[in-house]
């Protein structure tokens, strides 16, 4: 008897010991309302008989959630205890990590090792990991970062058009507090300039230069070179020469670099930018800044790629080059009279320049020079006819002109003025003989690209022959072909033969083919209509799983509507010749590009959806860190060495062929008319 007492005492324990534990955890951790609850509990269950033995159930919960809410008895709360969750804040882990990993004093570096390693990356093109020195190692190490450590980021993103980020690493650095030099102006500025998005790069300058007057900031000479730069290269020429005028009226000096910043402006207009350039080289010989060699190439480039835009400013402009290029203008007796003035003969013909009026200084025999300190016109010339870049070489002088004008100011020509001259020069075997023999007359030393560009220029020209031995000259100078050499040579497959011949060679020199070549050869096969072609091209893409490019892209597209023109014009004349083998190869083609363009996931998207689809941002490559065994990387020697350059004396420029024409400084026949 005894023993069964305590048997159910001991479950009746058990029993208000779980009761208490599950109310512990509804009832807010308050001692006062804790005991109260347990005494109440404790009443009623001394109140109560003891439970059969046939209906008690020690483990079943009598007390619910939704009961103990209720309980009159509870109370110090106005709502229920919720249960912590199982899975901790992620704040709150990151604070307690923070608290607890407190870095080691050795593992603190100073301002100059933290710089070092920015330098490294950024000397390898390594932008991703050079910001992660300033955004996490810094911040994990719990070192503050000064100024110098973000205008190095900040010219580090700007020399590779990232100006993104350029303008967030300059808005963190208000954030912190530092001060903003003019460096970092003049890096926000280059950032503007090598941005690939001219209009976003264009409205980030404006206001830059708002906030750079708002603050009172007074521009120095290389904060104005950057802005003319920016504004130059974005396209702003109004704003270029207006800040050129605010140098001036601030009496800062004008150099060399300012001027060469405005050809490169120039370059921009490729409508009107060869008259912009004739006023800013001969405004840089008013003011005694001497051109470098860097002027003379821009100029060069401004000869290739700009045009003279309208005829009547252009004669303007060559007047008033003429005019005050005089050595005292003043002694011309009429202002109004001195100009050279453009007469209509009549609408058939074109505009002619009178020099009657000028003196007779200006008036000289010969090919026109209008790049010299003293420019003249020669012969009288039609500025109608003036329309491709040999014909602008013309107003001049011609290469030899500029080669002369060169030696005056004692500038020694390099490759690079040698490679623009000869994208420049008339497409004719013997201008481009002309400048091989003063290459080798001048001891320059040749470099691939050089070679590169006389491919080109010929196979332009659809000259193959000739461009196939440039690679005879190649060999004979000491040099390898790269893959550009083979891109050019790829503009001379006409059929599946050359093209398989040249990737064949190409598998023997180790160089692997690129989208590019592929975009070449893709060219001809359209050219020609060569279904079979284009097809073969379209399956080594798919092959090497390379991704197509706009350029590829819009040629297949050409390709397609030229050849659905020409099927709706069969269907049209159905006894055609050649219209059964037309239709065969066409529905065989049709099947092999839906097959292709659906492995590419270009199925059923237009040409502009198509190049949406393709098309990378050039600001990915700098979100994402570099590969492993990036040759770049692992071996910065080889990518900071300069590209070979040797010698061409072996080559035989003398058994060359020619064509019977000169050079673009000799007088053409429709350009040139002696004054009688």
């Amino acid at each position: 008897m005894a023993s069964a007492i305590i048997h159910t005492v001991r479950r009746q324990l058990l029993y208000r010991a779980k009761i208490s534990r599950d109310l512990t955890r509804l009832v807010p951790a308050s001692i006062a309302s804790r005991d109260h609850s347990l005494q109440s509990l404790r009443f009623l269950h001394q109140s109560q008989s003891l439970p059969n033995k046939a209906t008690f159930r020690p483990d079943r919960e009598d007390v619910s959630l939704l009961e103990a809410k209720h309980d009159p008895d509870t109370f110090g709360t106005l709502s229920p205890v919720v249960p912590e969750p199982e899975v901790p804040d992620e704040g709150d882990l990151q604070e307690e990590k923070f608290l607890q990993n407190k870095p080691a004093r050795s593992q603190k570096l100073s301002t100059k090792e933290y710089a070092d390693l920015i330098k490294g990356h950024l000397k390898n093109q390594r932008i991703r990991e050079a910001i992660d020195v300033l955004e996490v190692r810094m911040r994990e190490d719990r070192v503050k970062p000064v100024n110098y450590l973000f205008n190095l980021l900040i010219g580090g993103c700007a020399r590779v058009g990232y100006s993104k980020k350029a303008f967030q690493l300059y808005n963190k650095m208000k954030q912190h507090g530092l001060k903003v030099t003019g460096g970092t102006y003049t890096s926000l500025f280059n950032a503007c300039a090598n941005s690939p998005f001219l209009g976003d790069g264009l409205d980030k300058a404006n206001r830059l230069r708002e906030i750079m007057i708002e603050k009172g900031y007074e521009p120095n000479e290389s904060n104005f070179n950057a802005m003319i730069k920016a504004y130059g290269r974005c396209g702003d020429l109004k704003t270029t020469f207006q800040l050129v005028d605010e140098m001036m009226a601030k009496q800062l000096r004008i150099q060399t670099d300012t001027f060469n910043f405005l050809l490169q402006a120039c370059i921009t207009d490729t409508e009107f930018g060869f008259r912009h350039a004739l006023l800013v080289w001969h405004k840089m010989y008013r003011l005694k800044a001497q051109p470098d060699i860097y002027s003379f190439n821009l100029l060069i480039r401004c000869v290739r790629d700009c045009g003279l835009g309208d005829l009547e400013a252009t004669e303007q402009v060559i007047e008033q080059i003429l005019f005050q290029s005089q050595p005292n203008p003043s002694r011309l007796e009429d202002p109004s009279q001195q100009s050279a003035l453009l007469e209509d003969g009549s609408k058939e013909t074109s505009k002619e320049l009178q020099l009657s009026n000028l003196n007779q200084e200006v008036q000289q025999e010969g090919t026109p020079n209008l790049l010299s300190s003293r420019p003249h016109l020669g012969s009288l010339i039609s500025l109608g006819e003036i329309k491709k870049p040999e014909d602008r070489l013309l107003l001049l002088g011609g290469s030899n002109s500029i080669l002369a004008e060169m030696e005056r100011l004692k500038i020694h020509p390099d490759i690079k003025t040698m490679t623009e001259l000869l994208d420049t020069v008339p497409p004719t075997l013997a201008a481009e003989k002309q400048i091989l023999s003063t290459i080798r007359r001048l001891g320059i030393r040749c470099d691939i690209d050089f070679f590169n560009i006389l491919i080109k220029k010929r196979s332009m020209r659809f000259d193959y022959e000739a461009a196939r031995e440039v690679l005879t000259m190649i060999r004979t100078a000491r040099l390898e072909p790269d893959i550009v050499t083979y891109g050019v040579l790829a503009l001379g497959c006409r059929t599946q033969e050359e093209a398989r011949a040249l990737l064949k060679e190409m598998r023997d020199a180790d160089i692997r083919i690129n989208i590019q070549i592929l975009g070449a050869m893709l060219r001809q096969g359209t050219a020609t209509k060569n279904f079979r072609y284009v097809t073969e091209v379209l399956e080594i893409v798919k092959q090497e799983r390379f991704r197509p490019n706009e350029a590829f892209l819009k040629h297949l597209d050409n390709f397609n509507k030229k050849c659905e023109k020409m099927n709706q014009a069969y269907n049209k004349q159905p006894r055609k010749a050649g219209r059964d083998e037309f239709k065969l190869e066409y529905n065989r083609y049709k099947l092999k590009l839906e097959s292709w363009m659906d492995y590419m996931g270009l199925k059923g998207l237009g040409l502009d959806d198509a190049v949406g689809a393709v098309r990378e941002h050039p600001w990915e490559q700098f979100k994402q860190p570099q590969a492993e065994g990036f040759e770049a990387t692992k071996n910065p020697k080889l990518r900071h060495e300069k590209k070979k350059r040797h010698s061409i004396r072996k080559i035989k420029v003398e058994e060359l062929k020619e064509d019977g024409e000169v050079d673009g400084g000799s007088d053409r026949r429709g350009e040139l008319r002696r004054i009688e």
